[in-house]
């Protein structure tokens, strides 16, 4: 798996949250962990629906499309919801990107998930090779009802980040480049992404 810093990770999901509004009223625990697991439920719609990426070649060569004619970011918009957005890999992203988000905003350090990060997702990758997709998910999203009296705050986080990446690693879904690409697109997006919350 390509090298992150899941720190740096975070506070640039933060930043971005907080330029398009995300932060500007305060929000519990519970409703931000609510919405990581919206984005595990997409992530289950997407796969009943057989919506997974199909390859960056194809990606890649819409976006490079009309180079010396469209604007860079109107191409880049145009080949994400083409190819990546809504699949299962976006959703996944999505989930990340939330849980990022939540780390920067209470200020958690992502030492379990960065430490031995390779070690650590190759452990939750195996603990996926015997379930389903649907069950991986739901043993992420029950994680805070789990952990609840039982450890702090911060290790459910880092643990959902590490059970995410353990499936994406299950699945062989080169998950921090569609972190990467998800975080392009969200940068050009209007305010709450055109939601209420």
């Amino acid at each position: 798996m390509k090298a992150m810093n899941l720190n740096e990770l975070s506070d640039k999901a933060y930043k971005i949250a907080c330029e398009h509004g995300f932060h500007d009223t305060e929000l519990s625990n519970e409703h931000c962990l609510c919405l990581v697991i919206s984005e595990l439920m997409e992530a289950v719609e997407a796969d009943r629906k057989g919506k997974h990426f199909k390859g960056k070649g194809k990606f890649e060569m819409e976006y490079n499309r009309y180079a010396a004619l469209v604007e860079e970011t109107k191409r880049f918009a145009s080949a994400f919801e083409k190819y990546i957005k809504d699949t299962v890999e976006d959703e996944l992203s999505d989930a990340v990107i939330r849980l990022l988000d939540l780390a920067g905003l209470r200020e958690i350090t992502l030492g379990l998930a960065t430490k031995d990060i390779n070690d650590s997702i190759g452990d939750m990758a195996e603990t996926c090779k015997d379930e389903t997709f649907t069950e991986s998910i739901y043993a992420i999203s029950t994680l805070p009802a789990r952990y609840e009296g039982l450890y702090d705050f911060a290790t459910t986080v880092n643990d959902m980040l590490s059970f995410i990446f353990g499936l994406a690693k299950h699945l062989n879904i080169d998950l921090p480049w569609h972190i990467e690409q998800k975080m392009k697109y969200n940068q050009s997006r209007e305010k709450m992404h055109g939601k209420k919350y």
